[in-house]
């Protein structure tokens, strides 16, 4: 009997000492497990949202250095890529030369190629002046990109880098480039025209044009565009310039293709806030974190009872361990008084 009793008492002192730290615990066992699921599935949304931010993923195709294909010249000042749409006037009449280039971004800022928007053909009247080049009066540019030119993307127009003179080193552009005008040539170019299934998922974001020098590349695609009536539609050479570009800036519309972007600093990444969601994301992406980290607006649990029993020990209850003691409390009670 004395041996029985004394089993039962350390028995039960084990059980209130697992419950007095399971109670002491910051939200008990079951709370700290759900904490580190609801962690992960908002850190699974974050991540979701901010690289499911855009209908297109960006085209990555680096610049090509010296010694390979593709690569052509360059200098201290200035580098040049081979372009199988670069063509010489002959007769040749003068060192006039320069590029038409078109550029397409997703709603994040960032070059695309165009597999998104299939069937669709920009147009770029270029007038009488450059007859002679066989992709131009007009330049044509069809997308996706991929599916219709050997080098889809022929030109590093913006962004900078410290181990380049021109160019971020990421191809983004494609172009026609033309050479052999005389120097005193005016060559215009029409409003830019977009058709097919999807032209009204594409903006005109605007023209980007740098007569009479060699391209800059540290300029915004976005936010240095102008309307084809801040450029005017033409340049004319110069004998001290005689190069002379232009791109136009175009970029998917999320209104038209359902995904609302990301702030985006242009430099080809995101913007992303601290909390690691994507700024500027769609009010339910906010939805699906909330979702994530199993709360609901009135700030409630989405389980319901199932979080509330995590954090309780199942088997016994702090009131049947206080019965279990006052019942071995008596029968010691009872054996003295015998």
């Amino acid at each position: 009997m004395h041996r029985g009793i004394a089993v039962l008492a350390f028995t039960l002192t084990g059980l209130v000492f697992i419950g007095v730290v399971g109670l002491a615990a910051p939200g008990g066992i079951g709370a700290d497990s759900a904490t580190i699921t609801a962690s992960a599935s908002t850190i699974e949304s974050d991540v979701s949202e901010a690289n499911g931010s855009v209908s297109e993923d960006a085209y990555v195709e680096p610049a090509p250095e010296e010694g390979e294909l593709y690569y052509e010249a360059g200098d201290d000042d200035w580098v040049s890529y081979i372009n199988p749409r670069d063509e010489y006037r002959s007769p040749y009449l003068g060192d006039g030369s320069g590029k038409i280039g078109v550029t397409l971004l997703n709603e994040a800022g960032e070059p695309i190629v165009g597999e998104s928007v299939p069937d669709t053909t920009v147009t770029i009247e270029t007038g009488e002046k450059l007859d002679w080049h066989s992709e131009a009066n007009p330049v044509t540019v069809q997308y996706p990109l991929t599916d219709h030119y050997d080098r889809p993307l022929d030109s590093d127009q913006f962004g900078t880098t410290d181990d380049l003179v021109q160019g971020d080193g990421y191809m983004d552009t494609h172009s026609i480039e033309m050479h052999g005008l005389e120097e005193n040539a005016t060559i215009e170019y029409g409003e830019v025209q977009i058709e097919g299934e999807h032209a009204d998922k594409i903006d005109v974001v605007g023209y980007i044009e740098q007569p009479n020098e060699a391209w800059d590349t540290d300029v915004d695609a976005i936010e240095d565009a102008e309307s084809y009536e801040e450029v005017g539609g033409e340049w004319t050479y110069t004998p001290d310039g005689s190069h002379g570009q232009v791109v136009v800036v175009l970029q998917l519309d999320g209104d038209e293709t359902g995904v609302d972007g990301v702030e985006n600093d242009h430099s080809g990444t995101p913007v992303v806030s601290e909390t690691g969601s994507a700024e500027g994301s769609s009010d339910d992406g906010d939805e699906s974190d909330d979702s994530a980290d199993g709360e609901r607006d009135d700030g409630e649990s989405d389980d319901g009872d199932d979080t509330d029993d995590a954090d309780v020990i199942p088997g016994f209850g702090v009131p049947a361990v206080i019965v279990a003691l006052a019942l071995v409390a008596l029968a010691l009670t009872r054996r003295q008084s015998g």
